[in-house]
């Protein structure tokens, strides 16, 4: 047996007593080293998210091979986990779509996740890290995969200024990757903690409200990504974008929320408007930049705590100032 934290059903969600799960043909045992909380997770718990009911929670997470089946990972390899499984055959997949699949089948959502001791996992979804690294970087390689999909989207350029709205770890790594992009960066969070980590992060520029942000640049950002997922950001940010700009929208919403546009604003001044949608091609990507040290990510991790505390820290708002939680459920 072994400790997992599952959603029940909404609202209920617990740390549990499971049998410890068998790979099946092209699957590997992962022990997991660390698996983050996500707001995902918290919408899952609250309903607010489509997700299968009695499944363990964990879609950010990393950790051993202790059981390779019949796969040819060898057994002591640290891995991440990419958690989508594109089916490669539904008319999105075939056109290239594969994170807009009609059949994926999503990790910690629809199968047993990280929030566990071990881990089922299909191996042709799993990337190798390095066995130096430290066990807890694993963990970012996932929300990494998602903000690198968003910001190639966006598409920063030299010189250019881009908004990065929410202090949260996507945020933080979407100031990297626009810094390394040459762009001038600016951090918007009403966190004052948030603006001093963006700034020793990368960002040239951090401030809490849109009066701010005018006095630095008046006329608004060529590229805003909103990485927050507040109704209130996402509907700022095509003000806060330059006549001709574009918007690239990385934050989850619950479902059923709407939030205002004017679409005469938006025809007017020709801003662009992109939604960006889990990690399409990106995770390999996002491993090797954790692993080689291109995005820092020690300094978003904000606390550890045991897979008894998990169930807790879900159904909680997270603390004032957290970047990321890692739960560690084997102890470290």
């Amino acid at each position: 047996m072994m400790r997992a934290t599952q959603l029940v059903t909404t609202g209920d969600i617990r740390t549990v007593d499971v049998p410890i799960p068998e790979p099946a043909s092209g699957e590997i045992l992962i022990k997991v080293e660390a698996s983050g909380i996500c707001g995902t997770d918290r919408h899952l718990y609250k309903g607010e998210f489509p997700s299968v009911p009695g499944k363990i929670l964990g879609h950010e997470f990393s950790g051993i091979v202790v059981d390779s089946g019949d796969t040819s990972i060898a057994e002591g390899t640290r891995v991440t986990c990419d958690p989508n499984t594109w089916c490669g055959t539904c008319d999105q997949c075939l056109r290239g779509r594969v994170n807009l699949c009609k059949n994926n089948i999503a990790t910690g959502i629809h199968r047993d996740g990280g929030f566990a001791e071990y881990c089922a996992f299909p191996a042709s979804k799993a990337v190798k890290l390095p066995t130096d690294l430290d066990p807890l970087h694993g963990a970012f390689c996932e929300p990494l995969a998602c903000t690198l999909h968003g910001m190639d989207m966006g598409a920063a350029k030299a010189g250019e200024k881009v908004l990065i709205i929410g202090g949260g770890v996507i945020g933080l790594m979407a100031v990297q990757i626009a810094k390394r992009a040459g762009a001038d960066v600016m951090l918007l969070t009403r966190s004052a903690d948030k603006q001093t980590l963006g700034l020793n992060t990368g960002a040239d520029h951090a401030v809490g409200n849109e009066e701010s942000l005018r006095e630095v640049w008046p006329d608004g950002a060529d590229l805003v990504v909103e990485c927050a997922g507040v109704g209130a950001t996402v509907a700022m940010s095509p003000k806060l974008a330059r006549t001709g700009g574009r918007v690239v929208i990385l934050g989850v919403l619950p479902q059923g929320e709407q939030v205002p546009v004017e679409p005469f604003d938006l025809l007017f001044r020709e801003i662009q408007m992109h939604f960006s949608f889990l990690n399409p091609f990106t995770h390999g990507r996002a491993a090797q930049m954790v692993a080689d040290g291109t995005i820092s990510v020690a300094p978003l991790i904000s606390r550890t705590i045991s897979l008894e505390e998990a169930a807790e820290a879900i159904a909680s708002p997270p603390l004032k100032g957290e970047v990321r939680a890692i739960v560690v459920p084997n102890g470290g």
